[in-house]
C-alpha cells in the first residue's frame, strides 16, 4: 500500500523559493514515477512536474520549466519539489502522485495514489 504524505507548503512573496516534500510513509515500495500537480479552485489539476524513480529523468510543464526542480531520495523514498522565484499565479494547491507507469499515465494525471495536498500562497 502506497501512502503519500505531502508537507513544506506555506506562505511566501513573490520571488522566494520553497520546497515541496512527498513521502511514501509506508516506504514499502518506491513506484516507477513519482509527479506534482497542482490545482487551483474550480480548475482543472495541472501537470507540474514528474520523475522517474530509477533513472531520475525529469520532465516539466512550460509553465515551471527553468523554475521549479524536481528531485528524490530513494533512501527515504521521497520525492521534491524546489520552487524558484515564485510569483502569484502559482499560488494553488499541489498534490503528489505516484505510479507504476506508463509514465504517460503519470503526466495524463491518471496516477493510482495520490497525496492530501499542500497550500502554497504567493503574496505581492
Amino acid at each position: 500500500q502506497v501512502q503519500l504524505e505531502e508537507s513544506g507548503g506555506g506562505l511566501v512573496q513573490a520571488g522566494d523559493s520553497l520546497r515541496l516534500s512527498c513521502a511514501n510513509s509506508r516506504r514499502t515500495y518506491a513506484m516507477a514515477y513519482m509527479g506534482w500537480f497542482r490545482q487551483a479552485p474550480g480548475k482543472e489539476r495541472e501537470f507540474v512536474a514528474v520523475i522517474t524513480w530509477r533513472a531520475g529523468r525529469t520532465y516539466y510543464a512550460d509553465s515551471v520549466k527553468g523554475r521549479f526542480i524536481i528531485s528524490r531520495d530513494n533512501a527515504k523514498n521521497t520525492v521534491y519539489l524546489q520552487m524558484n522565484s515564485l510569483k502569484q499565479e502559482d499560488t494553488v494547491d499541489y498534490y503528489c502522485a505516484a505510479d507504476g507507469g506508463p509514465i504517460g499515465k503519470t503526466i495524463r494525471g491518471e496516477s493510482d495514489y495520490w497525496g492530501q495536498g499542500t497550500q502554497v500562497t504567493v503574496s505581492s
